[in-house]
């Protein structure tokens, strides 16, 4: 029988109802407490969840808190994920692990140390449309992989995020620190940890974005961060992809991901999401051939209805808390988890050498690197989930 570990949320903002909802699918582990630097937000949060309510102080000292989960703001990641550990806390944060590269290392360090585990989001690669995919991949059904194109493009976080200001800042801001970890563990998870980069970034889009929805609706805010990104990270395995990430585009037809292998192609479904079909083509001119994902344990539709979120709605599979749960699991059985810090730190060193890159017009060589997960399961997935 697996342990309900006791988790303590830092962070009430738009992603943790996400989690909360989680409690439906995974037998794991139970927030049951909450802080927030806004004191009515976290009360707010408490009340609608049942839980109570602290200062980020008290969460942190509390005996009975096992794990953080960390939902703040990019810029604070480090420091409370930090607290954290100090306090004796496993932590579990939303991506990226930091914003910048001597951060994250600092914190996996200090992990290393207190001998506590550091997990982090984006969790999505364990999900049924990029798992399906690293299995035809290792069945070498496309051949070897050498050449590839990515894309993640639309209109701007503004659109559907009620506190977009993060995402266009100077230091924590842009396409590569929102949806960049995303494409990139989808990407390190199937092909191996990179090593170079060279990137270009334009600022393309208005000087100013005007909020969507919520009660700042309507408010323009400044943008001070390049919006679009263009890069070619070069893998150790020598596979070259080109992946363009950008708030500037209203609209495209191209697929998310595509890998171009000796055997064959293949389209790797949206890795901001859990399920989707993985197709494959063998043969020019013949028809594509399709994988579906809708009755793996993490591909399967779950979302019955529109949330105010922009990728939940009743066609997905959402399953965002499987990282968490699977992290405490394998701190149950002293197993090592798939969202760990150094796949986290490895997707940050090819966040911040793309921005290098694209500021200084020079490749980057990556100096981290990581192991390759393994394929996730069914019989894990059942261990976790309801």
């Amino acid at each position: 029988m697996n342990k309900v570990f006791k988790v303590g949320l830092i962070g009430c903002g738009h992603i943790a109802e996400t989690y909360f909802r989680a409690h439906k699918y995974f037998n794991n582990f139970k927030i049951i407490k909450c802080a927030d630097i806004n004191n009515k937000a976290s009360k707010i949060c408490a009340s609608k969840n049942k839980i109570k309510s602290l200062s980020v102080k008290e969460i942190l000292n509390d005996n009975e808190v096992e794990i953080i989960l960390n939902l703040t703001p990019p810029k604070a990641h480090y420091k409370v994920a930090k607290k954290a550990l100090l306090s004796g806390k496993h932590v579990y944060s939303e991506k990226p692990l930091a914003i910048n590269l001597k951060d994250g290392k600092q914190l996996l360090k200090i992990s290393k140390k207190k001998k506590l585990y550091i997990g982090n989001a984006p969790d999505t690669f364990l999900g049924g449309g990029n798992q399906r995919s690293k299995e035809l991949l290792e069945k070498n059904i496309i051949g070897k992989v050498n050449i590839g194109n990515a894309i993640f493009a639309f209109p701007g976080v503004q659109s559907y995020h009620p506190n977009p200001e993060p995402w266009f800042a100077k230091k924590e801001g842009g396409p590569v620190i929102d949806m960049g970890p995303y494409y990139l563990t989808a990407l390190v998870n199937l092909l191996g940890p990179a090593k170079e980069v060279k990137a270009a970034s334009l600022m393309k889009g208005t000087k100013f974005r005007e909020i969507g929805i919520g009660p700042k609706k309507g408010k323009k805010i400044k943008v001070e961060c390049p919006t679009t990104y263009f890069t070619t990270i070069v893998f150790k395995n020598n596979c070259i992809i080109r992946l363009t990430l950008s708030f500037d585009v209203i609209a495209h037809q191209r697929n998310h991901i595509e890998l171009y292998g000796t055997k064959g192609s293949m389209i790797v479904p949206d890795p901001n999401m859990f399920g989707g079909s993985v197709f494959v083509c063998k043969k020019l001119g013949n028809p594509w051939k399709e994988f579906k994902t809708n009755k793996m344990s993490l591909g399967k539709i779950n979302i019955r209805s529109q949330s105010s979120r922009a990728n939940e709605s009743p066609t997905n599979a959402n399953y965002r808390g499987v990282g968490l749960a699977e992290m405490a699991y394998c701190i149950q059985h002293k197993k090592k988890h798939r969202c760990n810090g150094e796949i986290s730190v490895h997707v940050l060193d090819l966040i911040e050498s793309t921005m290098y890159s694209a500021r200084t017009n020079k490749p980057k060589k990556i100096n981290t690197s990581c192991k390759i997960p393994k394929i996730f399961t069914n019989q894990e997935i059942n261990k976790i989930i309801r």
